[in-house]
C-alpha cells in the first residue's frame, strides 16, 4: 500500500514540475493557427492578445493592404494578407468587417473618392472569393479625407495608399 502512495505522489510531483516549466520543449506558448502563413502569425507569443480577438487581428494578421499609385489591383503580398484575412474571418464567425479604401492627397477629391472605392471593392471581392460571407462585408471610401500621414514624398504618399479591414463585433452589418 505504501508503495502505491509513494508511486502516486512522485506522479503528481512530475505532473506538476512538467506543468510548471512552461514552453520548455522549445514551442511557442500559445497555439497560433497562423504560424508559418508568411509571417502573419509572427509576434502572437508575447502580444498578450488572444487569437479570436479585433486585437490579435490587427497585429497578427494584418488590418492594412497598400496599393501602387493610382492602383485597385491586388499586389502579391496584398492577397496574402487577405487570404490571412478570409481565413481568420472564416474562423471567427462573430465578426463583420467594414473595408476602408483610402488614397493619397495627390489628384481631385473625387477623383480619390472614387479611387478608394475601387479598391475597397477589390478588398471585398477577394475576401468572398475566399468564402467570407457578403454579408459580413460593407466597404467605404474616404479618399484623401483620412490620411496616415500628411506629406509630400513618395514613400509617404505610399502609406495613405491603402484598404483597411475595420473589424466590428457581430455577424451581420
Amino acid at each position: 500500500m505504501k508503495t502505491i502512495v509513494k508511486l502516486a505522489a512522485i506522479g503528481a510531483l512530475l505532473t506538476i514540475a512538467a506543468c510548471s516549466r512552461p514552453g520548455s520543449q522549445g514551442g511557442p506558448l500559445v497555439n497560433d493557427p497562423y504560424a508559418g502563413m508568411n509571417g502573419a502569425g509572427a509576434g502572437a507569443v508575447g502580444t498578450g492578445t488572444l487569437p479570436g480577438t479585433a486585437e490579435y487581428f490587427k497585429a497578427n494578421v494584418g488590418d492594412t493592404v497598400l496599393f501602387q499609385l493610382d492602383q485597385s489591383t491586388l499586389t502579391p503580398e496584398a492577397r496574402t494578407t487577405l487570404a490571412n484575412q478570409a481565413g481568420w474571418l472564416n474562423q471567427n464567425q462573430g465578426f463583420s468587417a467594414v473595408i476602408e479604401g483610402h488614397a493619397d492627397e495627390q489628384g481631385t477629391r473625387e477623383y480619390n473618392l472614387a479611387l478608394g472605392a475601387r479598391r475597397a471593392s477589390s478588398v471585398q471581392e477577394y475576401l468572398i472569393s475566399q468564402g467570407v460571407q457578403a454579408g459580413r462585408l460593407r466597404t467605404v471610401s474616404y479618399g484623401k479625407e483620412r490620411p496616415l500621414e500628411i506629406c509630400s514624398t513618395e514613400d509617404c504618399f505610399m502609406k495613405n495608399r491603402r484598404a483597411v479591414t475595420a473589424l466590428r463585433s457581430g455577424a451581420g452589418m
